[in-house]
């Protein structure tokens, strides 16, 4: 699987999403901004200012909602504006990283037991919590003791919730109950390098998880099986997406971990982040859209 170098000289790139248009929509975690890629190569900045977005899909009828800091807001193109819909819990602000949506037009997102951009961190890393956000604002806690809450994709029956936990070496599954709870959280699979950050599921079931600090993605067969790994020019790949017209092109987005590892504001330009593009054997699943 060769890869093709689409863009570069970014800070960490996050949450990428490709629409109908065959465009990839990607943040900047931490030198701002969400970005859109067209196919002919332009690369346009669609929300400026914007710092610390670690989640985003489609919002039903146009627009994104996005997640990070600051809570989770919507994001209309058409007026350029965009409204809250969750800012605080339990009368703290609140801080999403990762984040999908389901099949029902709510979200899933987790959140920090701190703030990753902050230096120095915290020596023990106080747990997370996954939530369920369901329209038009609803904060409903799914599970807790996550440690460091990223990637986020559904099984193809609908029935199983993949989840990368980048406090260690592993993505995790639930079964969906008919409630929409979460039951059974148990491994689905170990990274045989780095830790686990973004994922996209394809229509097998097999799981595709960026290796953070590991230099390659990693493809989990439905049975959580290591079955493909992808190198990576950069050790720190942070999230893939899955797009095209037959769903086979995979993107994956990169970090320069210069940004998580010092102080932000003393890193010496330029930045060294990347996106790539490569062909899977396998079409990838579309993401739902949210319903805000």
């Amino acid at each position: 699987m060769e890869l093709e170098l689409l863009g570069s000289a970014y800070g960490l790139l996050e949450c990428p999403r490709v629409d109908e248009h065959d465009r990839l929509y990607f943040s900047d975690m931490v030198l701002g901004g969400i970005h859109r890629r067209s196919p002919s190569g332009k690369i346009e900045t669609v929300v400026p200012a914007r710092k610390h977005i670690g989640g985003m899909v489609f919002n039903e009828g146009g627009g994104l909602v996005l997640c990070g800091e600051g809570g989770v807001f919507a994001w209309d193109e058409a007026s350029a504006g965009g409204r809250d819909i969750v800012t605080h819990w339990e009368g703290r602000p609140i801080q999403f990283n990762d984040m999908t949506a389901d099949y029902q037009g709510s979200l899933y997102a987790g959140i920090f037991g701190f703030n990753p951009f902050v230096h120095p961190r915290p020596e023990v890393t106080p747990p997370g919590t996954l939530f369920r956000i369901d329209p038009p604002g609803k904060l409903v806690p799914m599970w807790d003791g996550i440690v460091f809450s990223n990637g986020l994709g559904f099984s193809p029956d609908r029935k199983h919730l993949f989840h990368s936990d980048s406090g260690g070496d592993t993505v995790w599954v639930y079964d969906i109950a008919p409630d929409r709870s979460l039951k059974d959280r148990r491994p689905f699979g170990k990274m045989p390098n780095g830790m686990p950050d973004g994922l996209a599921v394809d229509v097998e079931g097999g799981v595709w998880v960026a290796a953070a600090y590991g230099g390659e993605v990693v493809r989990f067969g439905n049975d959580g099986t290591v079955d493909r790994q992808i190198k990576v020019p950069l050790t720190l790949v942070a999230s893939v997406v899955f797009g095209g017209r037959d769903m086979q092109d995979l993107y994956i987005m990169t970090g320069d971990e210069r940004y998580l590892a010092e102080d932000p504001a003393t890193v010496q330009p330029p930045p060294r982040a990347n996106i790539y593009r490569t062909r899977s054997p396998i079409p990838g699943l579309p993401v739902p859209r949210a319903r805000f």
